[in-house]
């Protein structure tokens, strides 16, 4: 990799930590729907993707830390440390997947989403599951179903949506291309 690309693509990981850091703004200040609709996650699967999976991990790692460290929500301990093996797992996963594919497209960007969303979900129920026995809580099935599945249907939809279809603009426009199977 050139220094030009390089640059560029930290340049494009530090552009998804600053949208990880600014997008909860959006919620309005509204725990709940910033919990249904997870704007954190989204600029953290574009870097996964963009980036690479180094990348994704470290901004998914940071995100979180850093959002609590400056602004105080998420609170650090629990919500802030399990989002951040959480949201590293999602830039991560998504970035080894997506790289590993033969060919890049719908089925990919799908392929990779859905794997990383359920990877991250497992990741965060254990994560939560050690801070919160450190403290001597139980973490149980009905608060994992509840935090990683149902409250969260509306963030997974708009992530299903929402990522397949500015990846396949950006192919479209040539911003960023699509890698087709050789053969």
């Amino acid at each position: 990799m050139t220094t030009q690309k390089k640059t560029h693509t930290l340049v494009l990981a530090a552009l998804f930590l600053a949208l990880a850091l600014v997008l909860p703004f959006v919620t309005g200040g509204i725990p709940a729907i910033g919990n249904m609709l997870l704007p954190m996650h989204i600029p953290v699967l574009f870097c996964g993707l963009v980036c690479g999976w180094q990348y994704g991990l470290g901004v998914g790692l940071a995100a979180p830390l850093l959002r609590s460290l400056l602004f105080g929500a998420p609170p650090m301990y629990p919500n802030a440390l399990a989002m951040a093996f959480e949201l590293a797992a999602y830039g991560l996963i998504i970035g080894l997947v997506y790289a590993r594919l033969p060919k890049q497209g719908w089925g990919a960007l799908y392929a990779s989403l859905l794997a990383a969303m359920a990877g991250g979900r497992l990741v965060w129920a254990v994560a939560e599951a050690v801070l919160l026995g450190m403290a001597g809580n139980a973490f149980t099935l009905q608060a994992f179903l509840s935090g990683a599945v149902l409250s969260a249907v509306p963030g997974i939809v708009l992530q299903l949506a929402l990522i397949p279809a500015v990846m396949v603009a950006l192919d479209r426009t040539g911003v960023l291309r699509f890698r087709r199977a050789e053969g």
